[in-house]
C-alpha cells in the first residue's frame, strides 16, 4: 500500500494550480443561508436514532498576539477577561446540542482549535471540560487534541490537559529562523518548542504534531532546511507542512507581510522538494496533502490498512462519526448536512445569549455530492479508486456513472498522474504531489469557482 512519493518537476509545473484543499466536498465555498438551525435540528435527531458515534470540534478563536501569515477565524486581544462571555455561550451551545443526541452515542474524537485554546486560564479549561464531560458521552481512550502555542504553555499547562483527558498535541512553530520569525510577528524559540514535545513525551501524550508553513517572508530553501532538521530531532509523531498562500486582500493580517520578501515559487518548489526528501531519510512517510508520519504512527498504519479518513479536522480515523462543531464559525458534519455557525463574534454570542443556535450557513447533499465526495475522499486518503466499490455502496451503475470522468483521467494516465484499470484507478507516485488536482476532476463545482479563493495545489 505505501508508495513512495516521486518527483517529477515538469508534472508539477503543467498542473499545480489553485484549488480545493478538500476538506469536506463540497467544499465551504458552495455553503449558503437557506441551510439553518431547523435543518441542523432534523440532522442531529438522525444521528440519535442511528446511535451514530460522534467528533467534536471546539472553536477557540482567541490570541494574545497576531501572526501576519494567519488566515484562522480569530479574536486578537490581551485582554483575558473576554473569554468568559464566550465561554459562557460555548456552554449554552453544548446544552442545546446534547439535548438533541442521546448520551449513549460515543465520543470518539475531541479537538480544540482556534485561535490558541490555551488562552483560556486552567480554571476556564477545567469548567469547559466537565461541562463537555456532563452533556457528551467522553468515552475513555477517545483521541483528545488540542492546538498549543509553544510560547503560552509550559510543563503544568501539559499536566493540565494530560489530566483533563488530552492525549494528543498539535504545536504550531513554522519556522525557527529569527529573521522569518520577526517578518511574521512569532517569535519563539526551539527550546520553547523542545521543552513542550519533551513535557508530552514523559507525560505520554498517544501523539505530538508540528506545524511548519514553507513560503513565508525571508525563507530560503537552506534556512527552511536548517529548520526542518532542528524539528527532525525533536522527533514528533507526525509533521505538518503547509504551503503560504498569500492572499491579503482576504486576511487583513497578511497586508503586514511585504511581497517582496516573499520566495520565489521556483524556491517554494525547492523547498517542498528538499522537504520531502529530509522527511523521507528521516523515516517520514508522505500521508497525504502537506502530511507526514512516521510509520508506526497510526494514521500511517491507517493508511497502510485503506481506513484513512479525512474531514475538518485533517486526516483522521474517525471519519465515520458524525462531527459536531461548537464556537464561532465552527462547521458541523451531520448525515448528509453540512452547516456552519455564524463566523461573527458578536452574532454568535448574540444568538446563543438568545438561546438559539447560532447555524448561519449550510449544504446539502445530494446523491451525486456524496458519491463524487467518496471519490475524493479515497483519492485523498488511499490514492486510489475502486468503481465497483463504490458503485455497490451507492446502488448506481458505475459503468455508466463513471463514464463522463474518463476522458480527462486518460489524459492524466498519459501525463503519468494515474494508472486506469478496469475498475478503478491508482494514483502514480509522481501524481501524489498533486492528488488536489486529480480530485478536480470530480469536482462539479470547479474549477467554475473563482481560483482566487484557494491556496495552489503545491
Amino acid at each position: 500500500m505505501h508508495h513512495a512519493i516521486q518527483w517529477d518537476a515538469e508534472l508539477i509545473r503543467r498542473y499545480d494550480q489553485p484549488g480545493p484543499r478538500y476538506t469536506s466536498y463540497p467544499t465551504a465555498v458552495q455553503f449558503d443561508s437557506q441551510i439553518g438551525t431547523f435543518d441542523l435540528l432534523h440532522a442531529l435527531r438522525d444521528s440519535r436514532r442511528a446511535l451514530r458515534p460522534l467528533s467534536l470540534y471546539l472553536h477557540l478563536p482567541f490570541c494574545a498576539n497576531v501572526c501576519y501569515y494567519c488566515a484562522c477565524n480569530k479574536v486578537i486581544t490581551k485582554d483575558r477577561g473576554r473569554a468568559q462571555p464566550y465561554l459562557e455561550c460555548l456552554e449554552a451551545e453544548i446544552r442545546l446540542i446534547a439535548c438533541h443526541l442521546d448520551p449513549r452515542q460515543p465520543v470518539e474524537q475531541l479537538h480544540l482549535g482556534g485561535g490558541t485554546p490555551t488562552f483560556l486560564s486552567h480554571s476556564q479549561l477545567r469548567a469547559l471540560m466537565s461541562s463537555l464531560r456532563k452533556h457528551f458521552n467522553l468515552r475513555d481512550g477517545g483521541d483528545y487534541s488540542i492546538e498549543l502555542d509553544p510560547r503560552e504553555a509550559d510543563w503544568s499547562s501539559m499536566g493540565l490537559l494530560r489530566e483533563l483527558g488530552f492525549n494528543r498535541v498539535s504545536l504550531g512553530v513554522q519556522d525557527l529562523d529569527p529573521a522569518v520569525q520577526r517578518a511574521v510577528n512569532r517569535l519563539q524559540s526551539l527550546e520553547q518548542t523542545r521543552a513542550l514535545v519533551d513535557a508530552a513525551h514523559t507525560l505520554q501524550f498517544r501523539s505530538v504534531n508540528i506545524d511548519l508553513i514553507y513560503g513565508l517572508p525571508k525563507q530560503t530553501v537552506t534556512g527552511f532546511a536548517h529548520t526542518l532538521g532542528q524539528v527532525i530531532e525533536l522527533q514528533p509523531d507526525r509533521l505538518s507542512l503547509f504551503n503560504y498562500a498569500h492572499l491579503p486582500e482576504r486576511f487583513m493580517p497578511q497586508r503586514r507581510i511585504d511581497p517582496a520578501e516573499l520566495p520565489s515559487a521556483a524556491n517554494k518548489l525547492l523547498m517542498l522538494q528538499g522537504s520531502i526528501a529530509q522527511l523521507g531519510a528521516a523515516g517520514y512517510r508522505h500521508i497525504g496533502m502537506d502530511h507526514f508520519a512516521l510509520a508506526d504512527d497510526e494514521l500511517a498504519v491507517a493508511q497502510e490498512e485503506s481506513r484513512l479518513q479525512r474531514n475538518f479536522q485533517g486526516y483522521t480515523t474517525h471519519g465515520h462519526c458524525d462531527l459536531i462543531g461548537l464556537g464561532v464559525s465552527a462547521i458541523s458534519h451531520v448525515g448528509g448536512l453540512y452547516s456552519q455557525n455564524e463566523t461573527d463574534l458578536t452574532a454568535y454570542q448574540g444568538a446563543l445569549s438568545r438561546q438559539q443556535l447560532a447555524t448561519q450557513r449550510g449544504y446539502r447533499c445530494s446523491l451525486d455530492d456524496r458519491v463524487r465526495g467518496t471519490v475524493i475522499q479515497h483519492l485523498m486518503c488511499n490514492f486510489a479508486v475502486e468503481w465497483r466499490a463504490i458503485g455497490e455502496a451507492f446502488g448506481i451503475d458505475w459503468h455508466t456513472y463513471f463514464a463522463v470522468f474518463q476522458p480527462r483521467l486518460r489524459e492524466m494516465a498519459s501525463d503519468g498522474l494515474v494508472v486506469l484499470h478496469g475498475d478503478g484507478l491508482q494514483v502514480t507516485p509522481a501524481g501524489r504531489l498533486l492528488v488536489r488536482a486529480i480530485c478536480g476532476v470530480f469536482d462539479a463545482f470547479w474549477p467554475a469557482q473563482d481560483s482566487r479563493r484557494f491556496s495552489r495545489v503545491i
